[in-house]
């Protein structure tokens, strides 16, 4: 992918334009909303707080947008979904009961549901299937990150990309950060040459601990784990996947989306130890090593009162930059210093909560729709994988304590995500330990 400064700056203006578009429509009027031959009719897939979420960004991108299906395993998410978006979208949501779909085959109805645009939030195991049901039948997509939790389940998103491709389907990821100007703008300036040749690189996630819900006595062991989704690789992909893959998504972008050559690494879990959390580990580290003799360093944790870090540096032969997601610095130094003026601080992963402004995720869906109505759809799926596929490197190598390439755990047979699932299932996996458990 050629990412120009000319290129970044003629896209954010654009999309640019499309936000005020829809920021200046007649909202919340039934006369205005009512379905014509050029209504968008959106399916939600995954009625969690980021897909509900997302659907709001999809209703806000476009002026003729409504939301017309809703599907989710469990009812409660659904009902208080639909409830949350129908208090912020009014008529914009027309979801009958016939169209709020609940189960593990709920993704199946949705799609079958005459929607044009699907938006996949359900948690990360599931979206090969569902991205793959969702190019089958023709529809265009927004794909929340990440996209498959092992090797076999990764092939398959790859293949239904290409589909979409072929079929000229608009696919969009959710990483966001792909999609904040400020972001585009610097990591422009690195792609051009602005801090020389990159020499070394470095990238964090390190946060604190997230929800958690204890056991009803009525779940049974599979509902209990699914309600607990961020705790079971099976179902997660691990914390280096679901949520750090953020910041190797952001290394990969800054670095020309190459692939690393070996991958080693290390990780566990120290604090988070407890049966409640799972199969997971708390902490990883990671060495990529690039053809070029260039190494990134990543780290990522989840546990409670450390030191916060979420940020990419780059040191080059002619200047360093910084994007530190937590501060909004966006930085260069040395031979060409410069600096991003960024008034919107995004303080972290929860920023469409807090934001007023057409934040990242937003981005998003305005490209996401623009794209549709411009017969252009967009297309993210040759980058998307490719982080997601790093990521999968790192928990391997973690794991494993093996040194890995990304071709091996590519071409794995190891199928952490069962083919069949259902609520009566028994599914458990040990927690990895490096040395010991060495199949990649």
């Amino acid at each position: 992918m050629n990412y120009t400064r000319r290129k970044f700056l003629h896209t954010a203006g654009l999309t640019a334009a499309t936000g005020l578009l829809a920021t200046n429509s007649v909202l919340g009027s039934d006369l205005f909303w009512r379905k014509n031959s050029n209504t968008l009719k959106v399916g939600l897939i995954g009625c969690g707080g980021r897909g509900t979420a997302a659907a709001v960004e999809a209703l806000n991108a476009d002026s003729n947008v409504i939301l017309t299906a809703m599907g989710d395993a469990f009812s409660d998410h659904l009902d208080n979904s639909f409830q949350t978006l129908k208090e912020k979208m009014g008529s914009k949501v027309q979801v009958p009961d016939e169209h709020k779909f609940i189960g593990l085959d709920a993704f199946q109805k949705v799609i079958a549901s005459d929607v044009d645009v699907v938006l996949l939030a359900a948690p990360p195991a599931f979206r090969p299937s569902h991205l793959e049901a969702s190019v089958n039948a023709g529809k265009h997509i927004f794909c929340e990150k990440p996209f498959a939790v092992d090797g076999p389940g990764l092939r398959r998103v790859i293949e239904a990309a290409k589909k979409a491709k072929s079929q000229n389907l608009a696919l969009v990821s959710g990483f966001c950060w792909r999609y904040h100007l400020p972001k585009r703008e610097t990591f422009g300036k690195v792609l051009e040459g602005q801090i020389g040749t990159v020499l070394a690189a470095e990238s964090t996630y390190n946060t604190g601990e997230l929800w958690y819900k204890e056991r009803q006595n009525t779940w049974s062991d599979f509902e209990y784990q699914l309600r607990n989704w961020l705790y079971y690789n099976w179902l997660s992909g691990d914390h280096i996947i679901e949520q750090a893959i953020h910041s190797l998504d952001m290394m990969q972008w800054a670095l020309g989306d190459k692939l690393p050559l070996k991958v080693t690494g290390s990780g566990g879990r120290q604090k988070r130890v407890d049966s409640k959390f799972g199969n997971v580990y708390d902490h990883f580290a990671v060495v990529y090593e690039y053809e070029n003799g260039l190494k990134s360093y990543f780290s990522c944790r989840q546990q409670e009162n450390t030191s916060p870090s979420y940020a990419v540096e780059l040191v080059g032969d002619q200047g360093k930059c910084l994007v530190d997601c937590r501060t909004g610095e966006h930085i260069i130094t040395g031979k060409e210093p410069w600096k991003y003026d960024d008034s919107t601080k995004f303080t972290d992963d929860k920023s469409y909560e807090k934001s007023e402004s057409r934040s990242m995720y937003q981005q998003e869906h305005d490209e996401l729709f623009a794209s549709i109505r411009n017969n252009k759809p967009k297309y993210d799926g040759d980058w998307m994988v490719r982080s997601n596929l790093i990521a999968l490197a790192g928990r391997t190598a973690g794991y494993t304590g093996q040194t890995v390439s990304v071709e091996e755990v590519l071409d794995s047979n190891e199928k952490l995500f069962p083919d069949n699932v259902s609520w009566d299932m028994k599914h458990s996996i040990p927690v990895a330990i490096p040395g010991v458990d060495t199949v990649i």
